[in-house]
This record gives structure tokens, sequence and C-alpha cells, in this order.
């Protein structure tokens, strides 16, 4: 049994490490055209190709993959984060409001930003809305849950489900007030894609992706003592609201930004720090990186799958991580089930 305990978190980290490296290429090399490995590695070590392969690689397919990975990567920590704070495995983003927020704030750019058509900064209007919307539905489930006496976290799942609620009541009125091209714009958000990727884009998500690699360490030994309970917690030097309000605001930044950049993408944030957590553990030491290796090659191969089923069209990325994802989460927990 020692020697099990050893070994998987080796296996997992070279399994996990080699899936990110064959994602990343099969998400480059294939599309609506079809490159081979050699003209992958190619364009990839800036030599010369005949045709438009250099072109496709890097204005189309390396910053929307990019995008993809940090993308997966920042969902499936949040994921993670949210599970130890809350210590369930049943939970992810959705549930302080961030996404219901953000398909709020997207909702209002569309129907009364010109059909979010504008751009500041390199962002059109939609995302910077997305954003907006994600953070002051946090803020606001934040606010009520917050007391003299603490943060309940009882208090803030029930507020997240109010919060999600009330948006959802909203984007229907959007969707009411919606023209034909608007409403036609609204549902293909809130499947989620990754078609508007560029480099800009792609470095933003980068740039907060690297925040919560980096902050994986100081938050592990505490979520790791946080499973013990809150009042052991506190006993074993852990400041627990400190670490509340700290996870929350990382979570609502990584979220709302990744709403932003590629829309509504589901399961990603529940699915896999589930899957990983089952595989090495609850030490977040390992859940947390691992976590965010499944998450980026999740991501990858479903946004392939979502360009190659219906080449040249493309299904919503957001789509096929739900019919992805979902049978394979009830398999799993049913054999689970059936081990107990």
């Amino acid at each position: 049994m020692s020697l099990v305990k050893r070994t998987a978190p080796r296996f997992a980290w070279f399994t996990l490490s080699g899936l990110l490296a064959l994602s990343f290429f099969v998400a480059i090399a294939f599309g609506s055209v079809d490159l081979s490995i050699v003209d992958v590695v190619r364009a990839l070590t800036g030599q010369p190709l005949e045709g438009y392969g250099a072109a496709i690689v890097h204005s189309i397919r390396l910053p929307r993959a990019l995008l993809a990975a940090s993308v997966g990567a920042i969902l499936a920590i949040s994921g993670a984060y949210l599970q130890g704070l809350f210590r369930n495995p049943l939970a992810d983003p959705s549930l302080i409001g961030v996404t219901a927020g953000a398909s709020v704030g997207a909702s209002v750019a569309i129907v009364f930003g010109a059909g979010g058509l504008g751009f500041v900064s390199g962002l059109s209007l939609v995302s910077l809305g997305a954003f907006g919307g994600g953070l002051l539905a946090v803020w606001l489930v934040y606010k009520v849950s917050s007391s003299i006496n603490g943060t309940s976290v009882a208090t803030m799942l029930l507020m997240g489900i109010a919060v999600s609620a009330l948006a959802a009541s909203l984007t229907g009125l959007m969707d009411y007030f919606a023209d034909n091209e608007m409403l036609r714009r609204l549902s293909l958000w809130r499947m989620g894609g990754l078609d508007g990727a560029n480099y800009w884009r792609a470095g933003i998500a980068a740039a907060v992706l690297l925040v919560m690699l980096l902050s994986m360490g100081g938050f592990s030994h505490a979520l790791n003592t946080l499973l013990l309970g809150e009042s052991q917690a506190r006993h074993l030097g852990v400041d627990v609201e400190r670490l509340k309000t700290r996870l929350i605001i990382l979570v609502a930044g990584g979220v709302g930004v990744s709403v932003a950049m590629a829309g509504s993408i589901a399961f990603v944030g529940l699915v896999v720090p589930h899957m990983v957590r089952l595989w090495v553990g609850p030490d977040h030491r390992l859940l947390l990186p691992l976590s965010a290796l499944g998450g980026a090659s999740l991501l990858l191969l479903a946004d392939t799958f979502a360009r190659v089923v219906i080449a040249p069209t493309e299904l919503p990325v957001g789509l096929v991580t739900a019919i992805l994802g979902a049978p394979f989460f009830i398999s799993l927990l049913k054999s689970r089930r059936d081990l107990q």
C-alpha cells in the first residue's frame, strides 16, 4: 500500500502533464484544415511553411489553444478551491453566483450596448459587462453572508442560490426585450465559445492563471487543515475568515475573467477537481496543480472536438464540455458507489 501511495502522485503528474502536451499539440494540428506533425513543429519553431499553414497556426490556433488551456486551468483551480473551502466535492464556481452574474452583465451589454460590438482596450463590451456582472454578484453574496461574527458558509451558499435565481429572471427579462439577432448572440454566449480568441485575451487569462498558480503554495496547507473543520483549523493557527475572504476574491476574479473571455463553460470546475481527488486523494498540495493540468487538457480536447466534429462549422465548447463530461461523471459516481 505504501508503494502505491508513493508512485500514484508521480504517475498522476506524468499522465496529466503528457495529456496536456498532447492536447495542446492536437488543438493546433486539427481543425477545418488539418496540419501534419511536421507542419505544426515547423510552425511552432518559426520555420517557413508552404501555403497558409503558418498563418493558421500563429493567427488562429495558437492563441485559441493558449486561451483554452488558461481558461480550463482557471476553472478547475477555482472549483478545487471552492470544494476545499465548502468541504463539499460537489461545489463549483456557480455556487457563489459569479457565472449567473456574468450572464446578466453580458446580456445587458448585448441588449443595451449596441449589440456588444464596441471595444475597450481590445475587449468587447460583452466581456467587460460579464466581468463586471460576475464581480457584482459575488460582492452581493459576500456582503450578505458576512457579519461581525464572521462569514457563514451556509448563508453564502443560500445567497448564491438566491442571486442565481435573480440573475436568471433578469436574463429572461433581457431575452424578452431582445430582437432576433440579439437573442442569437445571447444564446451563443451562454453556450460558451473560444472563437474570439486572440493573443490579448490569452495574455489576460494567462496572467490570471499565473496569479492562481502562485497562490497554491499559500493556500494548500490551510485548506488541508480546514478539512478537519473550522474550529479545529482555528485552533491550529489558520485565520479562517481571512482564508475565506481571499479565496472568494481570487475565485471571483478568476472565474469572472474566464467567463468574460470565453463565455459560460459548464462542468470543468466541478468534474476535474472531483476526478483528481478520487485519483490522488484530498491533499491540496497535489489536488490544486493536478486539477490545473486536467482542466487545461479537458478544455483543449473539448474545443478541438467542437471544431472538427462538424467542420467547418464549430459547436459551442460549453455544450461539448457538458455533453462529454456529464455521462463520464455519472459513470464515475456509479462505479464509486458500486465499490462501497
